[in-house]
């Protein structure tokens, strides 16, 4: 049997979806009351009957761990001074920025290995952390031409950087040195839009490392936003008291007008998705003005989202990471999307399969139900109505005819206004 790391927790709460905090199902555990955090984090209502998050403090090495917790007193004062206490009111007010008209489906590219042409998208995503050094923070790339060089993408193409990855790459992040460095190479690259990073909300962690995740991200949306970056805001929680701190912050501030979420991880569990989407679509209500919401992955829920938001953005991936796993997409007589494996040749680039995934993906949303709201509709944002097809037709009716020639054509519109938005599965 593995052991666990010495920095992390060793009681285990099985099934782990008792570590969820529902407050409409659970009471306030006992504990919460008398913590100094209280008025902050709202206590936990969990079911898996713990005193308080204490009792997520289980680290077999305290000297080694790396949660912000309060049992390690000289670490925890450091990793709160360092964010200006755990509050999101301290975070620096910024002034609003600029941003371009994006389409609703943006393809994710993330890197050039096994292709050798450049690929014809205007509008790409590409990871933030892929554009510098993640140990020295040294940037890998420093003019427009570079960047296209590294993605084989247009030199002119609008780029957008994702701040969703992996932790280790979001804590490097946080730990680079040279801050200034780091946001002048992303304004001379020209990056249209940076989803600020992600850092996560662990279920089994003391709240104290959530509040800090919390305050770390706005810290880092308002730092790129401040060095005239615009940046979206991620919107990372565990409890309905932080969605109401969120809600809070972007009412107050209208200099906010972009969020981003990511479905792709626990927050895409079926017992679970609907309890994020029901309190993001609380926080676009509540700010008194449209907000557009990118996301990655949420197939089945961004449908409701686009009720709720004025734009919603989807950072799609399915399209590059299935073409690596020479994956071919293509429409069963159903008209259902189907990955089928093919052979490839040795060494053989993979350019052609990339372009025909991109545009396939993108036929299959297009031809979806998850319609996006017009731009006539966006001042309208409060009415409910259900979404539309693109075309006014019914969807079943016409798909095989719209899918015949949009495939022959192999290609679609690069005006996206009318791009029906879905997720990756």
């Amino acid at each position: 049997m593995t052991r666990r790391a010495p920095q992390e927790p060793t009681r285990d709460f099985k099934p782990s979806h008792r570590l969820r905090d529902d407050a409409a199902l659970h009471a306030t555990s006992l504990g919460c009351g008398g913590c100094p955090d209280f008025k902050t984090c709202g206590g936990l209502h969990t079911d898996a009957g713990v005193f308080d998050c204490n009792d997520f403090c289980s680290c077999e090495d305290r000297s080694v761990c790396d949660t912000v917790c309060r049992n390690k007193p000289d670490q925890f004062f450091e990793r709160y001074l360092e964010t200006d206490g755990f509050e999101l009111d301290s975070t620096p007010r910024v002034e609003a920025l600029a941003t371009p008209e994006l389409p609703s489906v943006i393809p994710l590219i993330g890197h050039k290995y096994s292709r050798k042409a450049v690929l014809n998208e205007p509008v790409v995503a590409v990871p933030l952390y892929e554009l510098f050094h993640m140990r020295s923070g040294q940037p890998h790339v420093r003019t427009s031409a570079e960047l296209a060089a590294r993605f084989l993408i247009p030199e002119n193409a609008t780029v957008i950087a994702s701040g969703v990855d992996r932790d280790i790459k979001l804590e490097a992040w946080w730990a680079f040195a040279d801050r200034a460095r780091i946001m002048s190479t992303l304004r001379d690259l020209g990056i249209a839009l940076v989803t600020a990073p992600n850092f996560s909300m662990f279920l089994n962690v003391p709240r104290p490392d959530n509040l800090h995740s919390m305050k770390r991200i706005a810290l880092g949306w308002a730092e790129m936003m401040m060095a005239g970056i615009p940046a979206a805001l991620h919107l990372n929680a565990r409890t309905d008291q932080d969605y109401a701190r969120w809600m809070r912050f972007v009412r107050e501030r209208p200099e906010v007008e972009i969020v981003a979420f990511e479905f792709r991880t626990g927050a895409g569990a079926p017992s679970r998705i609907d309890w994020h989407v029901d309190r993001l679509c609380r926080v676009a209500d509540a700010a008194g003005r449209p907000l557009t919401l990118v996301v990655r992955g949420g197939a089945q829920v961004l449908h409701r989202l686009n009720r709720h938001f004025g734009q919603v953005i989807l950072i799609e991936t399915d399209a590059f990471a299935r073409t690596l796993k020479r994956r071919r997409a293509e429409f069963t007589e159903a008209g259902r999307l189907r990955w089928p494996r093919i052979s490839t040749p040795k060494g053989a680039p993979l350019d052609e399969l990339l372009a025909h995934n991109i545009v396939t993906k993108r036929t299959a949303l297009q031809l979806s139900d998850f319609a996006p709201v017009t731009r006539s509709e966006r001042s309208a944002r409060n009415t409910r109505r259900s979404a539309q097809h693109a075309d006014g037709q019914a969807g079943q009716g016409s798909f095989l005819a719209q899918l015949d020639a949009t495939l022959e054509a192999r290609a679609v519109s690069t005006d996206l206004e009318r791009v029906i938005v879905a997720a990756e599965t």
